[in-house]
């Protein structure tokens, strides 16, 4: 069945109304028919069997026939701080990691990064918003991953070292601690803050920046990852660790 996140307005006393865009994907585009179903998700983290009883012009109504909770989110909330890439590397982080589970995108400008300005980056959160919402939709997430505005390197250092938990930073420069070992054995926390740079990676300024803050540079072995695919590798290391790449019906 196909999935649309929508606005909690939008469902109400087991009745269900889209408008808008999500409206005309149902009616024009997938050209869906009363008595058909599909699932909605007002990112409360339940779900929504929905039958669909009007379908046309610009407004969908349809009667919700089972509620259930919501599978595919993870376990441990990931926060993706990445350096500011090229406008088709960026999209294709945002899209992979909310494929693979990353709960939080915060763009991050420093200084290496193409666009250093913070308005420049904000004016694309429409569009990256809306890469997010398709793939969380088709991955099955529970909930739509958060996009951020876009951070200065030391206030998305604050911002990390605030949140708590593991706050790790890949850097090609780090010969001795691997990821691996600075997940160790034991659970990992709730939240961690993964900090990747942008094309050119960090420079030696910011890895020192970072660690004053509480950052631990980590290496990712021995082969340089462009920066559109350290972070979608160092979340599936984090993920595997804490079991979130199991079946369903094993996570429990």
């Amino acid at each position: 069945m196909h999935r649309f996140f929508v606005d909690p307005q939008a469902v109400s006393m087991g009745n269900v109304t889209l408008e808008g865009e999500v409206a005309h994907q149902i009616t024009h585009v997938l050209r869906l028919t009363p008595g058909e179903r599909i699932i909605v998700l007002d990112n409360s983290g339940w779900q929504m069997e929905t039958v669909l009883t009007e379908v046309g012009g610009q407004r969908v109504v349809g009667q919700v026939a089972r509620r259930s909770l919501a599978r595919g989110e993870p376990h441990v909330k990931i926060s993706l701080y990445q350096g500011v890439l090229r406008a088709n590397h960026l999209e294709f982080a945002l899209q992979k990691g909310a494929e693979m589970g990353i709960v939080e995108f915060v763009p991050m400008i420093t200084a290496r990064c193409v666009i250093a300005n913070l308005d420049d980056v904000n004016k694309k959160n429409e569009r990256w918003e809306r890469i997010l919402r398709e793939a969380a939709e088709q991955c099955q997430r529970g909930r739509l991953p958060t996009l951020e505005p876009a951070l200065m390197f030391m206030q998305a250092c604050e911002r990390a070292r605030h949140a708590g938990g593991l706050f790790l930073l890949p850097w090609e420069g780090e010969h001795e601690v691997s990821l691996q070992s600075a997940l160790g054995v034991a659970p990992l926390p709730f939240t961690i803050s993964l900090f990747v740079g942008p094309e050119g990676g960090f420079t030696d300024e910011e890895v020192r920046l970072a660690r004053a803050y509480g950052a631990r540079t980590v290496s990712l072995g021995p082969r340089i990852l462009r920066a559109e695919t350290a972070g979608l590798v160092a979340a599936a290391v984090m993920l595997y660790v804490a079991g979130d790449l199991q079946p369903a019906a094993e996570k429990g």
